[in-house]
């Protein structure tokens, strides 16, 4: 098939698929204490439906696909649909974005599945604010995971990502920091977004990728940029003597979304060209009323077509994404 392009000439390359909505934390930055109304079994794609997709998503030149959530692990026999991806010719780099809760139980068979890379959600090391964070008493239980997925060297680099909130994490950032020079991880902080459920973000939370370099160098010395792809999301740094990866993804105080090279497709089956997309294009229907291979890829050129140029955080008039990071997938 012709590559997948956008009508600003960006091609696409990358898809993070959502396999569930549901997560066992309830993140302040992410979702209310008490949760969401979650999706219905009927209405969640199933792994057929999504190995379909992204068939033809490789067949069109996507070669990375992350699965992400909601939190993924929760989403009964994920190995199963890791080994159906892992098959499907043209895709390079199959990933997971988790929590971590429950790495330590399927690293293994997520690993034999076919599965390549890890990323971690990891916002502090101390066990109260790791406990504000989440709302969940969990900390060992992550930690034990990462020190499983170490054993597995099929998964790296293993992500560890760090969100961060102003007037909160700041003590955090030094030690999180310090993980990357102790551990196998690439450690990426990562700018707190408008993504919240309960719509409270405020942009003077925002603990640019700036503050947070100067936070680490202020600990550790000083950090020697990296090369990095033109489309990724992160600004990739060393420290001084070679040991350990930082990354910063800033998309408030720095946006890449000229290069951007993604979409996402959610638990129900909805295909979104931005994080920050207020439309969504259905592909659940075509894909259960009997649509040809040849009609579902043309109801995907015709979203991505549709591309948003930039997300616009920071122009006046901003309004919010359509839904909640947890029911986008990120």
């Amino acid at each position: 098939m012709e590559p997948l392009t956008d009508s600003w000439g960006r091609r696409i390359e990358s898809v993070r698929v959502s396999v569930t909505d549901k997560c066992n934390f309830r993140c302040t930055y992410c979702m209310p204490a008490e949760g969401l109304v979650w999706l219905q079994r009927e209405e969640v794609l199933s792994f057929e439906e999504i190995a379909r997709l992204v068939r033809l998503l490789a067949a069109m030149g996507v070669s990375e696909v992350r699965l992400t959530g909601g939190e993924p692990l929760i989403r009964r026999d994920l190995p199963e649909l890791v080994r159906m991806l892992a098959a499907t010719p043209g895709v390079e780099d199959l990933s997971v974005a988790t929590d971590g809760i429950l790495i330590d139980r399927l690293a293994g068979p997520l690993v034999q599945a076919g599965l390549q890379r890890l990323n971690v959600s990891l916002d502090s090391l101390n066990h109260t604010r790791f406990a504000e964070i989440t709302r969940r008493d969990a900390l060992d239980r992550v930690l034990a995971g990462l020190e499983e997925a170490e054993r597995h060297p099929e998964l790296r680099p293993i992500k560890v990502n760090c969100v961060a909130v102003k007037g909160f994490t700041e003590e955090d950032v030094p030690e999180l920091a310090a993980l990357a020079r102790r551990k196998p991880y690439v450690v990426r902080f990562i700018e707190f977004m408008p993504l919240d459920a309960d719509e409270a973000w405020r942009s003077d939370q925002v603990l640019t990728g700036a503050e947070i370099r100067a936070l680490i160098e202020a600990a550790h010395g000083p950090l020697v940029e990296l090369p990095a792809k033109a489309s990724s999301t992160a600004k990739r740094y060393s420290f001084a003597d070679g040991s350990g990866e930082i990354g910063f993804v800033n998309p408030v105080s720095e946006p890449f979304c000229s290069t951007c090279d993604r979409i996402r497709l959610t638990a129900d089956g909805q295909l979104r060209t931005c994080l920050f997309s207020r439309r969504e294009w259905d592909l659940k229907t075509p894909l259960r009323d009997g649509s040809s291979d040849e009609q579902v890829a043309a109801q995907i050129r015709e979203a991505v077509a549709h591309k948003e140029l930039k997300h616009r955080i920071n122009d006046r008039g901003f309004v919010r994404a359509s839904r909640s990071m947890s029911q986008i997938g990120g």
